[in-house]
């Protein structure tokens, strides 16, 4: 079963990651794009860490996707879609995904399988009794509290930012 939902998921974002990128409507491309995020989360989930599915789902798929939505429907479309859609740069492309290809085969054939689990440690079972989104609260907020709050004030500057410039335009 576990198989199952892993393929599923992948083919779900596959999916939605090759509809995203050929969609020709911009809005049509950022909704294939929250598909492919909620695949994403779909694997954390299956993966056993509800805390990054759920971060995947609250801070991608709810605010970047929404500002991506903001920003798309502020830039006037009527000019791009006169514009070329690639504008001769799809030989790179090819170049760059044959690159890609290459490495994948390179990989998949110097791999040696899934690792085995590791040893369990003496402190294992304590943190094992402890929950996946208390064991991460307990790192962000008693090791790195600071750098938290700084990247959480430059979100804030950035937002704030966005919000003044965007009512300049209007």
């Amino acid at each position: 079963m576990d198989q199952f939902f892993f393929y599923m998921f992948s083919a779900v974002i596959l999916v939605m990651a090759l509809l995203c990128v050929t969609a020709k409507n911009a809005v049509h491309s950022a909704i294939f794009l929250i598909g492919t995020l909620l695949g994403v989360a779909g694997l954390y989930l299956h993966l056993g860490a509800e805390f990054l599915a759920g971060v995947q789902v609250i801070l991608y798929v709810g605010g970047i996707m929404v500002l991506f939505l903001f920003v798309i429907m502020l830039v006037n479309i009527d000019q791009t879609l006169k514009e070329a859609i690639f504008s001769g740069q799809w030989k790179l492309g090819l170049i760059g995904v044959a690159l890609l290809g290459v490495e994948l085969v390179w990989f998949v054939a110097k791999g040696t399988g899934l690792p085995e689990k590791p040893e369990t440690h003496a402190a294992a079972p304590a943190a094992a009794q402890l929950g996946n989104v208390q064991q991460v609260g307990d790192v962000l907020f008693q090791s790195y509290l600071l750098p938290f709050e700084i990247a959480s004030i430059l979100l804030l500057v950035a937002m704030v930012g966005a919000v003044v410039m965007a009512k300049k335009r209007i």
